[in-house]
């Protein structure tokens, strides 16, 4: 039984429709990369996912349990089998790094306060910043920032951690050092890794699933070595990074 399901997904937004009866299974332990150009539907899904958003038609499960459909109360409770690294990181500014880290554990647990710093500890010293809890978030460079951020992501010891742009904003050097993260945590914590990303350096380097979003719809479902072979031209241009002559045509 896979760990997440959609069946059939649809939601729009006024006229505008975001994701067409999109069905995905995602297994427990694989780490899937989801691509496609702004506006796909990637973000959306998800959103779906974690519970933020109910579709319009269509069913959501985890781990056999249908969450489309739950209370609050319930999904609130689902939701802590999840991590989540936001794009920009979303780190509290007036919080320590150590506070920011705890954040998750003194909201939804009842462990003593030195149980959650001896976690917080842990959490740090397994993204390569081991002294970094008394500083502030200002005081961190934008990569430090993102792993603080991953940290705070594993504190509840999630089975899925769900990745937005995770490279974004980032040089080359510390994209990969966030890739290697992704992989060491896959690896160590035998989490499920979900990635939305137009990074496909990191695309292929931490996934061994892609599948790519076109219109809401999904339009390929393969290994990066598939991915790589394509013949689907929308696929194989988002791949390499080639406009269209239609979209070149309103440059001339």
């Amino acid at each position: 039984m896979s760990l997440i399901e959609l069946r059939n997904v649809s939601k729009r937004f006024g006229r505008l429709i975001v994701l067409r009866e999109l069905t995905l299974k995602i297994d427990e332990g694989q780490s899937i990369v989801i691509i496609g150009a702004s506006g796909s539907g990637k973000s959306v899904m998800l959103k779906h996912i974690v519970g933020l958003l109910r579709p319009d038609s269509g069913e959501v499960f985890f781990d056999g349990e249908r969450i489309d459909n739950l209370a609050e109360k319930r999904l609130s409770e689902l939701r802590t089998n999840f991590g989540f690294l936001f794009q920009m990181g979303a780190l509290f500014d007036s919080l320590t790094v150590a506070d920011n880290v705890a954040f998750p554990l003194v909201e939804h647990t009842h462990k003593a306060p030195e149980e959650i710093a001896q976690i917080v500890r842990e959490k740090l010293k397994m993204i390569g910043l081991p002294d970094a809890g008394v500083k502030m978030p200002g005081e961190l460079s934008g990569g430090q920032k993102k792993r603080v951020a991953l940290a705070r992501a594993i504190a509840l010891g999630p089975r899925v951690i769900l990745y937005d742009e995770p490279t974004t904003g980032l040089d080359p050097i510390r994209s990969d050092v966030i890739n290697e993260l992704i992989i060491k945590l896959q690896r160590e914590l035998k989490v499920t890794s979900i990635t939305v990303t137009h990074d496909m350096q990191s695309a292929f380097k931490i996934a061994d699933r892609i599948v790519m979003l076109h219109e809401g719809q999904l339009i390929f479902d393969g290994t990066p070595d598939d991915i790589r072979t394509t013949d689907d031209p929308i696929v194989k241009r988002f791949v390499l990074g080639e406009a269209d002559e239609q979209e070149l045509a309103t440059l001339r």
